[in-house]
């Protein structure tokens, strides 16, 4: 990590403790040790932070994050620990569409099976086993989306057994 990654990330998080109405400005002001009671964590990592002197623990950062309200994937990003490739969104692979499939559709349970790296031997149980908890056909029909497909062909793609 370079010194201008730690600016930029003590910046981003300078930024976020005003927006979120923590005076950390005034030597009085109280938002440094209220953010850190806040966070449990020692008021000096957050003096260090924002004084460019050190970059907080996993730990300390996992806390932050937590109260000033953003993810901790975001802060790790931010801080240059990891790159957005190390640390993939797993909602990335459902909002954009695989080759010769909806954009914005639900995934399918076997699709979701993968997703949870359910291993392939074992993902036809997982399918049968998650459809007994998902609506019946009667239950689903007042709520079938566009194209006439009950929600369970929504969710696995495929007709409730019995069609």
């Amino acid at each position: 990590m370079t010194s201008q990654d730690l600016d930029a990330f003590a910046a981003w998080v300078e930024d976020l403790m005003r927006e979120r109405g923590y005076d950390i400005d005034s030597p009085r002001g109280g938002g440094k040790s209220r953010i850190a009671d806040e966070a449990g964590v020692h008021r000096a990592a957050v003096t260090r932070l924002l004084q460019r002197q050190s970059m907080p623990d996993l730990e300390t950062t996992r806390r932050l994050a937590r109260v000033l309200g953003v993810p901790v994937r975001e802060m790790l990003i931010r801080s240059g620990r990891l790159t957005a490739e190390e640390l993939a969104d797993p909602h990335d692979h459902l909002a954009s569409p695989g080759p010769g499939t909806e954009f914005g559709r639900r995934p399918t349970l076997e699709e979701v099976a993968e997703l949870l790296g359910v291993p392939a031997d074992r993902r036809e149980m997982f399918v049968r086993v998650v459809e007994q908890f998902l609506p019946s056909e009667a239950e689903a029909a007042p709520r079938a989306p566009e194209g006439g497909r009950t929600r369970v062909e929504a969710t696995t793609g495929a007709p409730a057994s019995g069609d």
